[in-house]
């Protein structure tokens, strides 16, 4: 269980970060030799429902800024505590931002363990673009990167990309499934892929699940890669 007490936040953010309960498992996300690691995605786990139900009561009550918040503190503890030594990928809202206050207690409590940072940019609730740009600001100063998840589905297309300027591009799920038997697909993917690296950043094939998806995403050029196929979350 991950516990928030002991952290230098203001009493309200503490009051409602101890009302989580919440765990956080980690799916590494590979180069293409399928065992180097690069980094691990943490996920959250909520007590007693699944997190897609955890975001959708704090969306209705205006209360995602606390889950926020406790993603990038809860999944960097989590991180430590196992000692991995890649780098550390948390998901964060397209809408929501640290304050200065929680900046500052994020670096002066977590400033000499952590790796580097992938902040990935989720597709879901909205995309706010001055927000998206002061995380841009705010990664450049700390050495940390920015990455688009689940480009090709929901918000997150070429838009989204031009605003964030990510230096990791996450193709999603639905685009990958079955890519190796369907043209259409593989198409699609090879005009991401070749934008992408045009704009001399990487891209993440998420949610491989089998071996021929695997080899079809690297002969079509992805950096990385993410799924059951090469490890489940735990």
């Amino acid at each position: 269980m991950i516990y928030y007490h002991d952290l230098p936040l203001s009493e309200d953010i503490l009051k409602a970060l101890d009302e989580l309960k919440i765990e956080y498992v980690f799916q590494p996300i590979f180069y293409p030799d399928g065992k180097t690691i690069y980094a691990h995605e943490a996920l959250m786990r909520p007590c007693g429902m699944n997190v897609t139900e955890l975001i959708r009561i704090y969306q209705e009550q205006d209360r995602l800024h606390v889950l926020e918040v406790a993603t990038f503190f809860g999944a960097t503890q989590a991180f430590l505590m196992r000692g991995y030594k890649e780098k550390l990928s948390v998901n964060s809202f397209p809408c929501e931002i640290f304050t200065e206050e929680e900046v500052n207690a994020y670096i002066d409590y977590y400033g000499r363990d952590k790796t580097a940072l992938i902040i990935e940019i989720l597709e879901y609730p909205r995309f706010v673009e001055e927000i998206a740009r002061v995380k841009r600001k705010v990664a450049d100063i700390s050495s940390n990167l920015i990455a688009i998840d689940d480009f090709g589905s929901g918000l997150n297309d070429y838009s989204i990309i031009d605003a964030t300027q990510p230096d990791i591009v996450k193709i999603d799920r639905s685009m990958i499934s079955n890519v190796d038997s369907d043209p259409g697909k593989q198409e699609a993917c090879r005009k991401i892929i070749e934008r992408v690296h045009g704009e001399k950043k990487l891209i993440v094939a998420e949610g491989i699940e089998t071996a021929d998806e695997f080899q079809c995403m690297k002969d079509l050029g992805a950096d990385l890669f993410q799924g059951y196929y090469l490890a489940m979350p735990r």
